[in-house]
């Protein structure tokens, strides 16, 4: 039988979201937020020269610079304020997070609570600043060696001061970004930072759509492979869609208790283990690191001598990690894989599981609390963990490989689709849950006039 909670949710309508006030009004603050973030990305660096940043993009295409590119909505490309995006903090919350289950002093800072989180969340901005200030440094020097086609140089008037206001400007934007994505989070609707990463990569779908249909168009791209892709995509969209909300719910049981009756009841609850725990953190991490010799290579240029040890290493590395090789997909499909199993193990820890279901009293029927209930975890956490692997790899490998067979470019890859879908789901969620909030604010007022009635 269906409860009050699942009656009311399935009477959701057009008309209740336009009773709901707040909600509407959070609704217009998210877009807001996200227009300015979207005007900040075509504010460039002072002492850039725009006629070089077309020639530098084409010929960074297929290195790391063009997946951080897709990221931050073409605000890497434009050489803007916020050229780095949120990508910093990301990095240095995902450092953190891992090094607080593994750092005695820090893991205890995470038991704290509230004041534990808020001092994680400061050393966190604080590891934001530096890795923006070392990648706006490296990124202004790689901007000063650059010189296009026709002696075009990318920067107007090189030297120091150019780099101190390079890396001052990009600091600066990306701390605005944070604080923007904090705005959004409390006073909008979803995730702030992974709405902004959403609407940089949603930010480049009309290009994408534009260069494609063109290519079918004049012929370069066969209708065919144009449905065929299509039909890939919405069938990656339901996939992610149904495995991203799959859950292993594992039986709860607490000891029987004296209700009010004098009658014993046992209370039973749920331990929820998704599927793919790790998220989105394993593509991004393996494609990072597969990508790190074509980046090198492109900052390095011309200065490298081919013909040496190091310069003919590095040539026969690009071409081996090329998209679309075999070795490449591989070792894809290898890091992919490997970062699954160590984000999950980092994140979620069996002792501390069952240790605190022990202190509770909880314990999984047919299982003895504490040592053969973390090992239980375990085993089903690894299991578990199989498939989502799996599942990660043909979501992200599937794609690279019909982009690197059709040369159709790299925005609808797997971590993008990951990154919009995950996204989507968990702000249609909040959506539901506000609507669903206002429903019962309306039933609570129907129900005390009818007590001041009575």
């Amino acid at each position: 039988m269906a409860s009050r909670a699942d009656n009311i949710a399935s009477n959701l309508n057009l008309g209740n979201f336009a009773q709901a006030t707040e909600l509407r009004q959070r609704i217009w603050f998210t877009i807001g937020a996200l227009i300015v973030f979207r005007f900040l990305s075509f504010v460039p660096l002072p002492g850039i020269n725009p006629l070089a940043l077309d020639q530098l993009a084409e010929q960074n295409q297929g290195t790391i610079l063009d997946m951080f590119n897709m990221f931050t909505g073409g605000a890497l490309a434009n050489m803007s304020l916020i050229a780095l995006g949120v990508m910093p903090y990301i990095t240095a919350s995902i450092v953190v997070q891992m090094a607080s289950a593994l750092h005695p002093t820090l893991a205890a800072l995470k038991k704290e609570g509230a004041s534990g989180r808020q001092k994680l969340n400061q050393y966190t901005r604080y590891g934001t600043v530096f890795l923006c200030a070392i990648q706006g440094y490296f990124l202004a020097t790689g901007l000063e060696s650059y010189a296009g086609q026709q002696g075009i140089a990318a920067v107007v008037e090189p030297g120091y001061m150019f780099r101190i206001g390079a890396v001052i400007s990009l600091v600066g934007g990306t701390m605005f970004l944070l604080w923007l994505g904090e705005q959004i989070t409390s006073r909008g609707i979803g995730n702030g930072v992974s709405l902004i990463i959403m609407a940089g990569i949603v930010a480049q779908f009309p290009v994408f759509a534009m260069n494609m249909f063109e290519g079918g168009r004049t012929g370069s791209i066969a209708p065919g492979i144009i449905i065929a892709f299509l039909v890939m995509v919405v069938g990656l969209i339901l996939l992610i869609s149904w495995v991203e909300r799959a859950q292993r719910r594992l039986l709860i049981q607490y000891p029987k208790r004296a209700t009010q009756r004098g009658m014993m009841q046992a209370d039973r609850s749920h331990m929820p283990l998704k599927l793919n725990t790790a998220g989105v953190i394993p593509p991004i991490f393996a494609s990072s690191l597969l990508l790190l010799p074509l980046t090198i290579s492109s900052f390095a240029g011309n200065s490298v001598d081919t013909t040496s040890g190091f310069g003919s290493a590095i040539v026969t590395l690009n071409q081996y990690l090329a998209h679309g090789e075999p070795i490449y997909m591989l070792l894809y499909a290898v890091g992919i894989i490997f970062f699954c199993f160590f984000y999950t193990a980092v994140v979620f820890d069996p002792e501390e599981h069952a240790e605190n279901l022990k202190k509770n009293g909880g314990f999984i029927p047919g299982i003895r609390p504490g040592k053969r209930t973390a090992e239980y975890l375990e085993y089903v956490l690894t299991r578990i963990t199989v498939v989502g692997a799996a599942y990660l790899t043909f979501v992200c490998v599937v794609p690279e490989y019909m982009i690197a067979q059709t040369g159709i470019p790299l925005f609808l890859g797997g971590t993008s689709l990951l990154i919009v879908v995950n996204v989507t789901v968990d702000t249609i969620s909040q959506v539901q849950s506000h609507l669903l909030a206002h429903q019962y604010g309306d039933l609570i007022k129907k129900a005390k006039l009818k007590g001041r009635m009575r």
